[in-house]
């Protein structure tokens, strides 16, 4: 069975100020030398936990649809995940809301350049009702969470993840 692919965003989705998860977020700081600059990452570690099950038991193909694309390693390495793939490659990546259509076009090739069910987690740039989001459900290929950019994930939303992979056979 062909694992569906999951376009992670971090800021606002993994990183989040009040993460929750029935605990104290973990802080780790991560000095990005492209901004010569440390940001403060915030995260519920049972997330992290349940995020690396999935990728272990390779129930999904996790690819990075986020600004710190360049810099994934650096996530990976606090977080312990295996090197994943990053769907957005453009150089110099784009910022904030100029970077959004190039998340879309990313989440549209997953479903019809490669033919693959699509999970996707981002805080600002799911396309709203409509035509463009339209496109991306029909047929129920594609599960879209926009989380609380607060709170990030939850365990909800984990367990809507799970559901939506083990019936993408």
């Amino acid at each position: 069975m062909t694992p569906p692919v999951w376009l992670l965003d971090v800021d606002g989705v993994i990183n989040a100020k009040r993460p929750g998860w029935s605990g104290p977020p973990l802080r780790r700081d991560v000095y990005s030398p492209a901004d010569d600059y440390t940001y403060p990452i915030r995260f519920a570690p049972p997330l992290i936990e349940r995020l690396r099950e999935l990728i272990t038991a390779e129930r999904v193909e996790v690819r990075w649809c986020t600004t710190w694309c360049p810099e994934a390693h650096l996530l990976e390495r606090i977080w312990s995940l295996p090197p994943l793939a990053a769907a957005l490659t453009r150089q110099p990546l784009p910022r904030g809301p100029e970077c959004r259509p190039l998340k879309y076009r990313a989440a549209r090739d997953v479903l019809h350049a490669e033919g693959r069910r699509l999970i996707w987690t981002d805080d600002e740039a799911l396309p709203a009702a409509g035509p463009a989001r339209d496109a991306l459900t029909a047929g129920g290929r594609a599960l879209l969470i926009a989380p609380d950019s607060r709170r990030g994930l939850q365990p909800a939303d984990l367990d809507a993840v799970e559901e939506f992979a083990a019936a993408a056979g």
